[in-house]
Order: C-alpha cells, then structure tokens, then sequence
C-alpha cells in the first residue's frame, strides 16, 4: 500500500479546515497551538522528506552514472548519499503514517443550527420562597 504524499495530505487538511494551506497557516500564527497547528507542521515535516528523497534520489543518480568512475572518495559519498536517501524515506513513510491516522480520525462536523422564532424556549421557573415553620423573632 502507498503511503499518501503531502500533496494527499494537504488536500485533506483543506478539505476538513474548508480553507487553503496558506490561509490556514496564517490563521495558526494568531492562534495558540492545536490540532490544526499540529497538522500543518507534520504536512511540513512531510513535505521536508519528500523534497530530500527526491534530492538525494538525483545526487545519487549522478554519483552512479554509468560514465562516471568510481573510486575510493566517490565510494564514500554513495554510502552517504544512500544512508541519507534512507533516512528521509523513513521519515516520509512515518510522517506520512501518522498524520494520515490523525486525519482519519477527524471529520468535519456541521454548523450548529441556531434556533428558530417558532421553537420555543425554554424559560426557567421563577424561584418560590421557602416558608418557614419555625417562630420569628
């Protein structure tokens, strides 16, 4: 199964906030930090990972071309390179794991509904005093 890239994310994130990233990321900057902040910073973090495998992707691309020779220092920078590409990919499929839980479980829910003129409300009982038995003074 595919893990689902940020561009997925991102538009679930839209579709469940009903507002683009930006104007959400505008929206977080006034706002004290929750879920939505918590979202965008994980489809970062997402977006992060997908650019440094598609980084270290090509870099290695170059370091193995088959016109190029290979010796002892270049060695050394394909097993960075390969380490590295490693470690954004499973950054990327962790990220990507957990924020789609997250989303998974959030729904978007309705407006409330204000209430109509003809419903009535309900208008609290006004308070009976209490009579004593016991003799004033």
């Amino acid at each position: 199964m595919p893990h689902p890239t940020s561009a997925q994310i991102s538009s679930r994130i839209e579709e469940l906030y009903g507002a683009s990233l930006t104007d959400l990321d505008a929206h977080v900057q006034d706002q004290p930090p929750g879920m939505l902040a918590a979202l965008l910073g994980s489809h970062d973090r997402l977006a992060f990972a997908e650019q440094t495998i598609t980084f270290y992707r090509e870099r290695l691309e170059q370091l193995v071309h088959p016109e190029r020779q290979i010796g002892v220092f270049e060695v050394s920078h394909i097993f960075d390179c390969a380490r590295r590409l490693a470690e954004a990919v499973a950054v990327r499929d962790t990220q990507a794991v957990a924020t789609q839980a997250v989303l998974q479980s959030l729904g978007r829910t309705n407006a409330p509904v204000p209430p109509t003129a003809s419903t009535p409300c309900a208008v609290p009982a006004a308070p009976v005093p209490t009579v004593s038995t016991a003799p004033s003074r």
